[in-house]
């Protein structure tokens, strides 16, 4: 998972190609409101069977204008960093969910679902659990939270990110896992442990695995993709308790691009395997673009369009983005600037009108 404050920028050749190209169609991809006819991300997505949402975080219901957008565009949320161990487990066995409950509430009153992310992470972990999990190798460390967690949601989840980004080929096990302290302290046996706590304390919820890496079309995601298939197969065949694939879905606007062909493959494998697709995390690096915010917009349109056409033919049930607006990149906003611009990511610009990615999504949900 890339947070907004850790999103990892940078330009590629491929820009120098694609910058004449945007500069042709920019001014026809940009959507005013008045152009959407009352169509809604929600509206569009949910009419071909796609659950469309976003990260948020409690504090910006605050921003009114911003409350009154979320609930128009977005079906289902999640939250984007209330849920992470840090936050609800700062000190061990004191539990504060109460920005989650704010979020849940806010979606109950929507008509909107929930879902949680992540259980188990080998990041943004309170201080004290590392060492506590080297030092004991108490498998509660794992159970308890997700007992805690999952049975205070419990009836209330749409899904869960139950084991979050657990598969580095590059760290050279046969397994393909990460060499994370859950590794270390408990083999991958950790994995097996978290799903079947998960469905223990909550079992009418979807049960994901979410990572990234298969969505792109460089040799190294090929064999992520590959990586990622025998991890499922394997946990599969061991009754592991998954039931979907969470694809993050972090694109470049001026990186390696989507391999469609590639990712349509690797989906119909998924598929093939029994499992649901979720995209959990949408949103586009604009990092190393031009300083025209129009070529911008366009780009990430672009990168979008390409990752979302291939995602609904693989018949996705969710579709959500790391946000739904801009507004909170900007400077002076809730989070930190990410490059001398601002960064332009998301379906709303910081006005909360539509972008072109706005409307390179809906084109996509319905099959334009």
């Amino acid at each position: 998972m890339l947070t907004k404050r850790t999103f990892v920028r940078g330009a590629c050749a491929a820009g120098a190609t694609i910058v004449p190209a945007l500069k042709s169609i920019a001014q026809n991809l940009r959507p005013s409101v008045a152009e959407t006819d009352g169509r809604t991300l929600r509206g569009v997505a949910s009419a071909h069977g796609i659950l469309y949402g976003t990260a948020v975080a409690s504090q910006e219901f605050r921003d009114a204008d911003f409350a009154a957008a979320l609930a128009r565009e977005a079906a289902i949320l999640v939250p984007e960093y209330e849920m992470k161990r840090a936050i609800v487990e700062a000190a061990r066995g004191q539990y504060d969910l109460s920005g989650c409950d704010r979020i849940l509430a806010f979606a109950r009153t929507h008509n909107m679902q929930f879902r949680g992310h992540p259980l188990l992470w080998h990041k943004r972990n309170p201080d004290w659990l590392e060492d506590a999990v080297r030092s004991t190798r108490d498998e509660t460390l794992i159970t308890s939270f997700i007992e805690k967690l999952a049975g205070h949601f419990r009836g209330h989840m749409h899904s869960w990110d139950v084991v979050n980004e657990a598969i580095a080929p590059e760290d050279g096990r046969p397994d393909h896992l990460r060499n994370s302290f859950w590794l270390q302290a408990f083999g991958p046996h950790y994995i097996d442990m978290a799903f079947h706590a998960a469905r223990s304390a909550d079992s009418s919820a979807l049960l994901v695995y979410n990572d990234w890496g298969c969505e792109l079309g460089a040799p190294s995601n090929d064999r992520f993709r590959a990586a990622t298939l025998d991890f499922l197969e394997q946990a599969l065949a061991r009754r592991v308790p998954i039931d979907a694939l969470g694809l993050q879905g972090h694109m470049r606007a001026f990186g390696t691009p989507v391999d469609q062909q590639k990712l349509r493959i690797f989906l119909d494998h998924v598929r093939s395997l029994g499992l649901r697709i979720l995209v959990t995390e949408h949103d586009v690096d604009d990092g190393g673009g031009p300083s025209d915010i129009a070529m911008r917009d366009n780009a990430v349109a672009d990168a979008s369009r390409r990752f979302m056409d291939v995602i609904v033919e693989a018949g996705a049930i969710a579709v959500l983005t790391w946000g739904l607006s801009d507004r909170f990149l900007a400077p002076s906003g809730l989070r930190q600037r990410l490059s001398g611009d601002h960064p332009r990511m998301l379906p709303l610009d910081p006005d909360l009108r539509p972008t072109p990615m706005w409307r390179a999504m809906t084109a996509s949900f319905s099959g334009q």
